[in-house]
């Protein structure tokens, strides 16, 4: 072997430790780790040139020396990865290395002063060295799946930050728009102070309750609800603005257009109306917020259940949707004229329904995630008399429910949803609240794959 053969691969060899070094500080992220490693390994080089000068200035040509430097190289991974133990891929990657880290090192005690392997062990090393390289090479595979899988779960969490500030940021907006209305509207400035320290004490309560473990999905929803009838507001009175000035332009000039002037007041008119029809909406949205916000008293008053399911579903699909943009579902009512209005607790049903929907809506959701093909996700509802009750049914093509499972669902803390999804309270309290709080019964119904339906028949005036 030429001397210089020997100066290249020491070269070569420094050249691949530089790039193994700069992957390895990428994968397993040193500079944020291990800061005092990191900086240590972009000298990885100096070794080399070392050794390089000892060569040239000794004449040295063992390819030993080159084979030497490398195993050092490999040590210090070692250390690295050793270091960070606790770290899931870098603990994979030390076990994918330290079997190839021992054979460099046998192969290193073995080569003779020319850096070749005695013949008699060449079957054991090739077989050793396959050996070795399908373990490292799967292993660094199995770290890289790894790193993706934690890589994965930051994202989860960080979008879970997101939407919590997202949800805090809402209710400081709503707070401060509830804020200045008061102040504008003095007339009703105690009741509105007395409801908005009511709505911050039911909050902070709702927020430590079991019971709105769906608190997002309301919030959300109702924020989505508010907006429309608001845009409208401001929009016409916008429009208003302007032709009242076109009005007073036309009344200054010498030759009054009479027509135009009528036209004019006419559609500021039709305005004035819009804006006071979306302004009751608006705060028909407020009242409803503030009314299941509000701790129940267990006073039982006359209900509508269709203004409650319909206004409920829409809060809980709006709820859903502030989460999952691209998800959509249709909405079916069937809504039994005439219905008689239940003694009912207002706030404690629409618990029961919203918890209904949103169930409903993440059975549709997952199995929509399965990809069928003609699939289209739909929740219902529907309202009848039956004699002296009422039924409300809430039906969904989601996966259903298995019937190991059915038995169970409305046991306390059980539930099928993954850990973090789901309380395993929402059926149980939903259960209490409609046979203890009023009387009735819930039953459930469903075919596994196929849809799941829920069945509330109330008393429509319910004994004590």
């Amino acid at each position: 072997m030429s001397q210089s053969a020997g100066y290249g691969e020491l070269i070569i060899s420094a050249l691949v430790a530089v790039g193994i070094v700069r992957g390895l500080s990428k994968f397993l992220d040193l500079p944020q780790r291990l800061p005092r490693w990191h900086r240590l390994l972009n000298y990885i080089w100096v070794p080399a040139a070392a050794l390089f000068l000892v060569m040239a200035v000794f004449k040295l040509r063992s390819p030993l020396i080159g084979e030497g430097y490398w195993l050092l190289v490999l040590f210090l991974l070692l250390a690295v990865l050793l270091a960070l133990r606790h770290y899931r891929p870098a603990r994979t990657l030390l076990f994918a290395m330290a079997p190839f880290v021992v054979y460099k090192a046998l192969e290193l005690l073995l080569d003779d002063s020319n850096g070749k392997l005695p013949k008699a062990y060449d079957a054991f090393m090739d077989t050793t060295q396959g050996f070795v390289l399908i373990w490292l090479v799967t292993f660094i595979f199995i770290a890289r799946s790894q790193k993706k899988a934690l890589e994965k779960e930051r994202l989860l969490r960080e979008e879970d930050e997101k939407a919590k500030h997202l949800i805090e940021a809402q209710n400081v907006e709503l707070e401060r728009l509830v804020a200045e209305r008061t102040a504008a509207l003095t007339t009703q400035a105690e009741e509105l102070r007395g409801a908005l320290t009511e709505l911050r004490t039911t909050q902070a309560q709702l927020v430590q309750s079991e019971k709105m473990a769906s608190l997002g999905e309301l919030t959300a929803g109702i924020a989505h609800e508010i907006q429309n009838p608001l845009n409208f507001v401001n929009n016409f009175a916008d429009v208003s603005v302007e032709m009242l000035d076109e009005l007073r332009e036309e009344q200054a000039r010498p030759e009054r257009d009479l027509d135009l002037e009528a036209e004019l007041l006419r559609d500021i008119s039709q305005n004035l109306q819009k804006i006071h029809h979306h302004g009751q909406r608006a705060a028909s949205i407020v009242k409803g917020m503030l009314e299941h916000s509000r701790a129940s008293t267990g006073e039982r008053q006359p209900t509508d259940l269709n203004h409650l399911a319909d206004e409920y579903l829409r809060l809980a699909y709006q709820g859903l949707r502030a989460k999952d943009k691209s998800f959509n579902a249709t909405l079916v009512t069937d809504f039994a004229a005439n219905l008689p209005q239940v003694e009912a607790v207002g706030p404690d049903l629409g618990r029961v329904l919203l918890n209904l929907f949103s169930n409903g809506f993440y059975a549709v959701r997952q199995r929509q995630l399965r990809g069928e093909a003609g699939y289209a996700p739909t929740v219902s509802v529907s309202t009848t008399s039956q004699g002296d009750e009422v039924e409300i049914r809430v039906r969904d093509n989601g996966l259903g429910i298995p019937e190991a499972v059915r038995q169970k669902i409305f046991q306390p803390f059980f539930t099928t949803k993954p850990s973090g999804e789901g309380t395993g309270l929402g059926l149980s309290l939903s259960y209490d609240i409609v046979t203890k709080g009023h009387g009735g019964s819930i039953t459930v119904d469903s075919e596994e794959g196929k849809y799941t339906e829920f069945l509330i028949s109330l008393p429509i005036n319910p004994a004590g």
